[in-house]
């Protein structure tokens, strides 16, 4: 009678496996439905209860999926590069690829056993050189295409090259660097091929560039802006500075409107699409030259900063939303990193500025935009023009100003900015007033755009509108700026100096003047493979680990490119030197959902026919940390390859669910202070006898801890260092323990692993319990007390169908017996709820429904199978070991309850014909009378005087009035 999960979820296990219960395929005669979760790294430390939510949840929704005749593609796989691998890699000597595949077999054990319906024929690994070769060939393909502003999407570089050739730049409107030259189509079909080439390296959608970066020195490689934490490395905790480094770009600001306007077509939160808005940040405004003063006066000296490398024709270029206020600037602001500091800062002003620069190097651009309270900043000794009024204006460095935003240079205009007017206060700088409404300026600034302009030139008498349409004219008139819109947003750093990553599909050529360009390599010599190396750590000359792989060149097919080998004199030479660096860990990523619909193919990324059908994700499930990351950069690349005529959805995801946070909850042993040290035993009292005494709190391993009681044996042999020789003060026999909610971490004692769990009360009740703990969408503390409930519930379901014969064996319960109206009634109204909620993504409510259903049918000894088979189906989704079982139990074919239909929901059995009355005799209900629901009250009033019940509370006495209120109560008044 009782039910066995250990012994039932290991066997539908087995069998799903064995018969690929979940495996998919094409099937034009169905719809079709792409759940996907966002795959994880495969870290050392497996999963915790925490993980499996929004796991947990996909799987709901790709069971009920299929119950309801979609073919449901529900895939899992491991985006398996990652920095950890490495660090433990350089710690222990240890190639990667045997940690990640550790990890990967650990997660995969732990993920079947909570029972996932996932197609594990497609699992992908980004580290796995079959998924990355392509990974690679997407990168070739960004090289190897422009972005064409008329037609408002990427195009092949050949058709750059065919305008170029017909009209040069005349009629080419594209995305490129700032710098690119423009030329005639003479001009152009008179350069070299080199020459022509390195032209093409300004357009393309991946390029080389100097950018300023997250360096980390002890881990020898750049760092995302998600991989630094209050200036130090998240993995490890080490010093970040800010530096600016040669690296691999992807133009991603080419598709910043695209990535705009595409988040009002897609259904994700509001809150996640603020953030990519935020990000990408649109600001319409105008670009403006502030040209630099050259100094007449030389003093002379090796120290002497060199002003001849600024040319008088030399400017600083600031981007503004406000150009009305040109004529309140009083100083320029330069971020600390920009690239002119070193020419203008004076001989007197190099210590400080060193200094200052030095000190910026070391706060990540996350701390210094946040940080608005602290005010610092240094003078360079230099001057610019206003391009306007003519006047000189000092320009400083201050680290709110960030080098790869905008220009790196800022306009300050105090009387309009807050922080200019901080900066300007704080360094005794002019404050300027320009509009005839602002007010309290000696107290704050004021940025209205109300009133009429004065201090200001040809501006002033005039309203915003005027003032910005005139000063851009002006502007454009003489070439000192132009209207623009700007995007916050930055090319994306696509290089990490690390070993654990895609190699780069890039060789180094150099031309006979010693330039060296980058070239791509052969399509057919991909995949380019991650070289074997000595030691995981940068060279003993600064460049990145793969620097140590020896031999490692590239040899193009059919080219004696250099000098035979001198050690052999045969051969083809030592070949070109591959780009060093890797790619960073969001490459493998960002096109992953593509790989799911055909992973073993050799000849491209999927097949067309696969990708037409699957098309894009109907339901992706993951955290909003990757807001401004991974969904960014994959809503780039999906719009790319749609450019290209690779995929044919502009957005890669529909539907976005964010889960919420499952939180430890830590319990606490609290030791009496001044025991413990110095040679003394520990005194740990419980927590129910503290009363105001002087103690210590101490985390104790939640997994030793039952409904608030430790096992205090347990915690002596687990913890030595804290309980050796300790007194423990009881409350009765009992020690509890103290409890907190806060993030499951291994530090914090409170992580639970999703194994302990289900060897304890199986797969199902953990499923059950996670969705039941409340919203998917908010954060909740895990409670193991709490389990309890729907460990029983699973059990009181399974008493539905087996009871227990007078010698103790099974006794099967299950009749063919026609269904009454109350049981059609509990169960269609299950079912309604399920297929609503579902639907709506409220899982927890679902729960309460099916403990609900399941107490009212057990109070109605219902066992009925018109009952219990639609139950088994409704239920199977959250629950698929057990409903599995009593699905095989109840005749039909083993292993199929996948392939069944929702059952359909019929609203007549919630149709009311009948009432039951509570009966209350002066006020107090002593009984309960069912009556139809088209009953005349006249009628209702004789029953209810002529029941037995009401007789006895009447005692013989007349009433002296009853009252029907119809469908809500009779009341009788003695």
């Amino acid at each position: 009678m009782e039910y066995n999960h250990r012994e039932t979820e290991q066997k539908w296990q087995r069998f799903w496996d064995e018969n690929q219960t979940y495996r998919t395929d094409i099937s034009p005669n169905k719809p079709k439905y792409y759940v996907l979760d966002m795959f994880p790294y495969p870290s050392g430390a497996g999963l915790h209860v925490g993980h499996p939510l929004g796991y947990i949840a996909s799987d709901i929704v790709s069971r009920y999926k299929r119950l309801k005749g979609f073919n449901v593609l529900h895939p899992m796989g491991f985006d398996s590069f990652g920095l950890p691998a490495e660090q433990y890699a350089i710690q222990t000597g240890q190639h990667p690829a045997v940690t990640t595949e550790q990890n990967i077999a650990r997660y995969i054990e732990q993920l079947k056993n909570i029972g996932f319906s996932y197609d594990w024929s497609r699992e992908v690994r980004t580290s796995d050189p079959a998924y990355y070769k392509w990974t690679q060939w997407i990168f070739m393909e960004l090289f190897r295409s422009w972005y064409n502003k008329d037609t408002d999407r990427a195009e092949p570089i050949e058709t750059l090259l065919e305008k170029f050739a017909t009209n040069g730049t005349t009629d080419v409107n594209a995305v490129c660097d700032e710098d690119t030259p423009t030329f005639t189509a003479a001009e152009w079909n008179a350069m070299s091929k080199r020459e022509s080439y390195e032209i093409t390296l300004k357009y393309r959608l991946t390029y080389l560039a100097d950018a300023v970066v997250n360096w980390c020195p002890a881990l020898g490689t750049v760092l995302a802006n998600d991989e630094v934490k209050d200036g130090v490395s998240e993995r490890g905790g080490y010093p970040v500075e800010q530096k600016l480094m040669r690296q691999w770009m992807m133009r991603i600001t080419a598709y910043a409107d695209r990535l705009l306007t595409g988040l009002d077509t897609i259904d994700w939160s509001e809150s996640l699409k603020e953030q990519q808005r935020n990000w990408i940040g649109k600001s319409v405004g105008a670009s403006v030259k502030f040209p630099l003063v050259k100094e007449e006066r030389r003093k002379g000296g090796e120290e002497e900063r060199n002003l001849d490398a600024v040319s008088p024709s030399s400017f600083i270029e600031v981007f503004t939303t406000r150009v009305d206020t040109i004529y309140g600037v009083t100083f320029m602001v330069l971020a600390p990193e920009h690239e002119l500091v070193p020419q203008l800062t004076t001989p007197e002003q190099r210590a400080a500025v060193e200094a200052y620069v030095n000190a910026a190097k070391m706060r990540s651009e996350r701390d210094r935009m946040a940080d608005t309270k602290t005010v610092s900043g240094v003078f360079t000794g230099s001057y610019c023009i206003n391009p306007l009024s003519g006047e000189k204006v000092p320009i400083w460095l201050a680290d709110y100003v960030l080098a790869g935003y905008g220009t790196g240079a800022v306009m300050a205009v105090p009387s309009g900015d807050q922080r200019d007017w901080t900066f300007a206060t704080h360094f005794g700088l002019p404050i300027v007033q320009i509009l005839d409404t602002q007010k309290d300026l000696d107290k704050q600034a004021d940025n209205t755009k109300e009133g009429h302009y004065i201090n200001s030139g040809i501006i002033n008498g005039m309203t915003y509108q005027e003032a910005t349409q005139t000063l851009i004219a002006w502007l454009e008139e003489r070439g000192l700026g132009k209207g623009k819109v700007n995007y916050r947003m930055r090319d994306a750093v696509f290089s990490r100096q690390r070993y654990w990553g895609e190699p780069v599909p890039v060789y180094f050529k150099a031309d006979p003047d010693g330039k060296v360009l980058p070239y791509l390599i052969d399509e057919s010599d991909l995949p380019l493979e991650l070289p074997a190396v000595d030691k995981y750590l940068p060279t003993e000359t600064g460049e990145p680990p793969l620097g140590r792989a020896e031999g490692w060149r590239y040899h193009p097919k059919g080219k004696a490119n250099t000098s035979p080998s001198p050690e052999t004199g045969e051969g083809r030479g030592e070949g070109y030197e591959y780009e060093l660096s890797t790619m960073p860990g969001w490459a493998g990523s960002s096109w992953y959902w593509y790989r799911y619909m055909d992973p073993k193919n050799e000849t491209s990324f999927a097949s067309k026919e696969s990708i037409n059908y699957w098309r894009n994700v109907d339901l992706y499930i993951g955290g909003t940390e990757h807001a401004t990351g991974h969904l960014l950069y994959s809503r780039f690349w999906n719009k790319f390859l749609k450019d290209r005529g690779y995929v044919p959805e502009e957005e890669p995801f529909k539907k976005l669910i964010n889960q919420g946070m499952i939180q430890g909850r830590s319990n606490f042993v609290y030791r009496v202070k001044g025991t413990g040290v110095e040679g003394t035993a520990p005194v740990f009292v419980s927590q129910s006898l503290l009363d105001g005494r002087d103690v210590t709190p101490l985390h104790v391993d939640v997994n030793i801890v039952e409904n608030d009681v430790l096992d205090v044996d347990a915690f002596q042999r687990s913890r030595p260092d804290l309980a050796e020789g300790a007194t423990f003060e009881l409350d009765g026999d009992k020690y509890i323990v103290g409890a907190e909610v806060e993030k499951m971490s291994k530090s914090k004692f409170n992580v639970v692993n999703p194994d302990m769990i289900v060897e304890k009360y199986g797969a199902d009740v953990l499923r059950l319990y996670e969705m039941f703990l409340g919203p998917l969408e908010q954060a909740k503390p895990w409670n193991t007390n709490g389990i309890d409930g729907t460990f029983r519930f699973i059990r009181k379901f399974w008493r539905l169908f087996y009871g227990e014969n007078s010698d103790g064996s099974d006794k099967w319960l299950v009749t063919d017996e026609e269904p009454t109206p109350a049981e059609l009634k509990i169960l269609h109204k299950t079912i309604k709820k399920t297929q609503d909620d579902i639907e709506n993504y409220s899982f927890n409510t679902t729960v309460s429904a099916f403990m609900v259903c399941v107490n009212e049918l057990t109070a109605l000894k219902c066992h009925k199978r018109a009952i219990l088979q639609d139950l088994v189906l409704i239920l199977s989704p959250f629950a698929p070991h057990i409903t599995e079982e009593l699905w095989a139990a109840l005749g039909n074919e083993p292993g199929t309850v996948s392939k069944a239909s929702f059952p359909t929901f019929n609203p007549a059995y919630l149709v009311e014909d009948a009432f039951d009355y509570p009966i209350q005799i002066n006020g107090k209900v002593r009984t309960t009378i069912s009556f139809a629901i088209d009953r005349a009250a006249s009628d209702i009033e004789k029953e209810v005087l002529a029941n037995e019940v009401v007789q006895k509370w009447l005692e013989g006495k007349q009433p002296k009035k009853i009252v029907v209120v119809p469908k809500r109560i009779v009341n009788v008044v003695v």
